[in-house]
């Protein structure tokens, strides 16, 4: 029976760890990198270097100037021209520099839109790249650069139908901080101290074979919800780029796996060292439960090991 209860205790522990990590890792994720400037700046600026970040763009701003220039029969000529003189100034400091303003300002914006009113899309508004662009462009004498407008011109990193579902679950992670990840580990240390504490404390070989396996648990607890952590993030990555703009979702693409490049690393570190912990926990019981020793060599009638209880063969990993 006791067994038993053992088992149940251990599985609890287990799907509340699924459960915790995940939410604990997204909420200090929310906290630490998505509402801190900094960190979201340091998040995307590589991507000025990024293929589909630079082709975005330059699809983007030449779209934008030729709604508003008439070439008349050289419409064509000078769309092609434009595109190239844009996608050829992604590639200079000048536009990296003016890609890290873009966000820094766009920061505000895009969090505003996570935790404001319905209908807004969460975008990368373009204007100080556009604005960097025409200057780049009229100082190289190239043909129309003049008339180039610098206007509103958006990369749109989640729709405004996906960003109303979103929005009360960035709430609730923006409300709950640190905390759930916190909470997360005292249940892991508050399950192993217990288990300790039950095997009757310090000097008891049973309170450090049942820590042992409490922390075995522990540690596939954690390894599962690193995973459940990684399927969500992929989920949801496919979930918001199904929505944007077909033009723009390589960009969008860019910037969503830029921004939880730190969860998809946390979760593949979390759940190896989880199962590393589990396994050699594992062991570690069964070696000192007894499980599967051979009798002693010579004395083929010896007893199987016992606990300090006395109680022969205990597994205190069920």
């Amino acid at each position: 029976m006791r067994t038993y209860l053992s088992a149940a205790c251990s599985a609890v522990l287990v799907v509340l760890l699924a459960v915790l990590v995940p939410v604990g890792a997204l909420s200090a994720w929310v906290d630490l990198e998505i509402d801190n400037t900094d960190r979201y700046v340091d998040a995307v600026a590589p991507l000025a270097d990024d293929p589909d970040v630079r082709n975005t763009v330059a699809d983007l701003i030449t779209d934008g100037a030729m709604r508003q220039l008439d070439a008349g029969p050289l419409q064509g000529a000078a769309r092609s021209f434009l595109h190239r003189a844009v996608l050829s100034f992604t590639t200079t400091d000048a536009f990296r520099d003016a890609w890290t303003t873009a966000n820094r300002t766009a920061h505000e914006a895009v969090t505003a839109a996570l935790d404001g009113s319905t209908g807004e899309a969460v975008t990368i508004d373009l204007a100080p790249v556009t604005e960097q662009v025409k200057r780049n462009l009229e100082e190289n004498g190239v043909p129309f650069a003049d008339r180039v407008p610098v206007q509103h011109t958006d990369i749109t990193l989640i729709s405004a139908d996906r960003a109303d579902q979103l929005r009360q679950t960035f709430r609730l992670l923006r409300d709950g901080s640190v905390w759930p990840a916190v909470a997360t580990v005292l249940l892991a240390a508050l399950a192993v101290a217990g288990a300790w504490a039950r095997g009757g404390g310090p000097g008891h070989r049973r309170s450090t074979t049942a820590a042992l396996a409490a922390l075995a648990w522990t540690g596939l607890g954690f390894a599962l919800g690193a995973l459940v952590l990684r399927a969500v993030v992929a989920v949801a990555r496919g979930r918001v780029l199904s929505e944007v703009p077909g033009d723009e979702t390589a960009g969008a693409a860019a910037v969503y796996d830029a921004l939880t490049g730190s969860l998809r690393t946390t979760a593949w570190i979390v759940c190896a060292v989880g199962l590393v912990v589990a396994v050699v926990c594992a062991v570690l019981v069964r070696r000192r439960s007894g499980g599967g020793a051979a009798p002693a060599a010579g004395n083929p009638g010896a007893p199987a090991p016992t606990c300090d209880d006395g109680r022969a063969g205990e597994e205190w990993f069920p």
